[in-house]
């Protein structure tokens, strides 16, 4: 006779009900505003939950467990009774970068352990202020495929990650038909939104996908394959957010709280603001010629030294072209240059990051390569066009990752990445990563709307990497030898969005006399120094506009706002500061700029004198922002 071993451990709010074949159990949030529930049916065999939020469905009855074949259940379960413990967590954890200093760490949380004929899986639930993540664990002695479904309660609105494209949506649930890809943002209400996505990604798993049909609001995890004979998988965590505004999902920790902390030190790693030599090739400023070589480099530094930047990037084919597999990852051409470059920016506190391609990172020793980075003095590694399945991509970036760690490298990857799932918080090192369509790489699809899309869907999922900063802005092409395309922006959204997006490296794109052309807007861009001391999402809607506020590590704040291809006045309360008083430098759109005439106009108020209880009027033209330093006074 098959049977059922179930350990419970619970949090202070800990609900069961046992019936004749119904157990049922319940955790809820330490506010008591979020439930968990779940029912295990021993006559029908199975395991279900629902989710509800201040009492009301979001997530109605859905399965949840392991199949051994795509139409079975496996469970045979009976009513052997049940050992139950209070139990709930509460700690803070403090980042060495991202959003914020200090982040509370506080849950309730529940344990099971199921018996069943594949052999022994456990659960793991645990219920925050501010979501929901529950966690499959198998030991299987056969071949296993996860059984998880999210069944909406209401055919609400969503949006979707969705590669190097546009994201997805606005799109009515029921209108989703096929695969789609997490980060899923949903807009249950005016005043309840959730984010679906999976965190703590290991044991080499395969990232989430989604499954939906025309007409339902139901949302299946698609099923991979576990493994053969494996004991001990240890599945992600399927992770729903929940905020009554979209940018309560931006500032969340929720995504990295669900990873562990790191085992080394990472005191090494520096966030900030990086230059970039891909887009400044073929810029000419008063006769001088810019490329990807020594002397350009140079400038650069120099440029990142005066103005406190920490490094600058130098991207592909320093080795070598970098798609031809005899390109030698630590030779070439400019592998001399690359060193002396090196050695020349650490003379001025400045750091070199290296570009990789995927073939040579194949083809070539990886840690030998990283290794010979780490000798030369590189700072970090930008990781391109990685091959393989996502479930490959996803083995190999914690690979990268781990050896990059132990060299001392810091990393961006590129190139269709894997979805980030918190795992900057188990390696700080991983700093961001291409999860979006960078900017000047896309002005093909990239418009207003784009931004302000990403950055309430893609930016919830982690940092990103997305190029922004770009001041060449006249109408007409320019001279950059690389998708020199006109970029439907304003200098002041430019760098506007340069602090709206959330990353561990800001890699901005420009050359720097197009910086100093602009200097209230250089300043602001100066006084971009991480780590964060504090994030807030103050106002915004999804694909309309946002407005953000950030601490630097002086403690001065920074408020950068974006909109869509509308133009807007926003009034911005300044409540978040302390009491005192602090002097605003406001730069704005001037009265005639717009994204498609007239883009290179801006002005910038005379400094005045704010407090908490002082309100901005920023006005911001169509396709553009706001650039607002606050400094307290002595």
């Amino acid at each position: 006779m098959k049977r059922v071993f179930l350990l419970v451990t619970f949090a202070v709010s800990f609900f069961c009900r046992v019936s004749a074949h119904i157990q049922s159990y319940e955790v809820k949030s330490p506010d008591k505003m979020i439930s968990f529930k779940l029912n295990l049916d021993l006559e029908q065999q199975t395991l279900l939950y629902k989710i509800t939020v201040d009492g009301v469905d979001v997530i109605d009855w859905s399965n949840l467990g392991y199949v051994n074949n795509l139409e079975e259940t496996p469970f045979a379960l009976d009513s052997k009774p049940l050992y139950n413990r209070p139990h709930k967590y509460k700690s803070v954890w403090k980042p060495l970068w991202g959003k914020r200093a200090q982040v509370k760490d506080v849950y309730n949380y529940a344990l099971y352990y199921i018996s069943c004929n594949i052999g022994q899986m456990s659960l793991a639930v645990q219920v925050y202020n501010d979501g929901v993540a529950f966690k499959l664990n198998g030991h299987s002695e056969t071949v296993c495929y996860e059984n998880t479904e999210f069944n909406f309660a209401g055919d609400y609105t969503a949006w979707y990650y969705n590669g190097e494209r546009h994201n997805i949506g606005p799109e009515k649930l029921s209108d989703a038909n096929g695969e789609r890809l997490p980060i899923m943002i949903v807009k249950a209400a005016d005043d309840l939104y959730l984010g679906l996505h999976e965190a703590n990604l290991n044991d080499g798993g395969w990232p989430m996908r989604l499954q939906s049909e025309s007409g339902s609001t139901s949302f299946k995890v698609i099923p991979e394959k576990i493994s053969e004979k494996r004991w001990g998988y240890s599945g992600a965590w399927r992770v729903l957010m929940v905020g009554k505004t979209p940018g309560d999902l931006v500032d969340s920790h929720l995504i990295e709280l669900l990873n562990p902390e790191p085992g080394g030190d990472f005191s090494w790693v520096r966030p900030g603001v990086y230059l970039w030599d891909w887009r400044i090739d073929g810029a000419v400023w008063d006769g001088y010629h810019y490329g990807m070589n020594y002397d350009s480099w140079t400038r650069m530094i120099d440029f990142a030294a005066e103005q406190g930047f920490q490094g600058l990037v130098l991207d592909a084919n320093w080795y070598g072209p970098e798609f031809e597999k005899d390109s030698d990852p630590t030779k070439g051409d400019k592998a001399r240059d690359v060193q002396r470059i090196i050695k020349y920016g650490k003379d001025r506190g400045v750091g070199v990051w290296l570009y990789l391609n995927d073939v040579a990172g194949t083809n070539y020793p990886i840690e030998e390569t990283l290794a010979q980075y780490e000798e030369w003095g590189a700072s970090g590694v930008k990781y391109g066009f990685m091959n393989g399945n996502p479930q490959e991509k996803n083995r190999k970036t914690q690979e990268i990752t781990a050896l990059c760690a132990k060299h001392h490298l810091m990393v961006d990857y590129h190139d269709y990445p894997v979805h980030p799932f918190g795992q900057m918080r188990t390696w700080p090192n991983a700093v961001t990563r291409e999860y979006c369509k960078a900017q000047l790489d896309g002005r093909q699809i990239f418009q207003p709307k784009t931004f302000v899309t990403s950055a309430f869907v893609n930016m919830v999922a982690g940092p990103i990497d997305q190029n922004n900063g770009f001041l060449e802005l006249h109408q007409g092409r320019t001279t950059r030898k690389d998708n020199n395309q006109e970029v439907p922006s304003t200098v002041t959204g430019e760098i506007a969005r340069t602090l709206i997006t959330w990353s561990g490296a800001t890699v901005i794109p420009d050359i720097p006399e197009y910086y100093r052309k602009y200097p209230a807007l250089l300043e602001f861009l100066s006084a971009e120094k991480q780590p964060w001391q504090e994030s807030i999402t103050l106002a915004g809607e999804i694909g309309e506009y946002i407005v953000m506020a950030r601490q630097n590590k002086d403690g001065d704040w920074l408020i950068g706002a974006a909109t869509n291809e509308d133009g807007r006045t926003l009034s911005v309360p300044l409540s978040f500061l302390k009491k005192g008083k602090y002097t605003a430098t406001v730069s704005t759109d001037a009265d005639d700029t717009h994204y498609r005439t007239n883009r290179e106009t801006y002005k910038t108020e005379d400094p005045q004198v704010v407090n908490k209880k002082s309100v901005l009027e920023l006005k911001l033209a169509p396709g553009g922002g706001a650039c607002v330093l606050i400094k307290k006074n002595k």
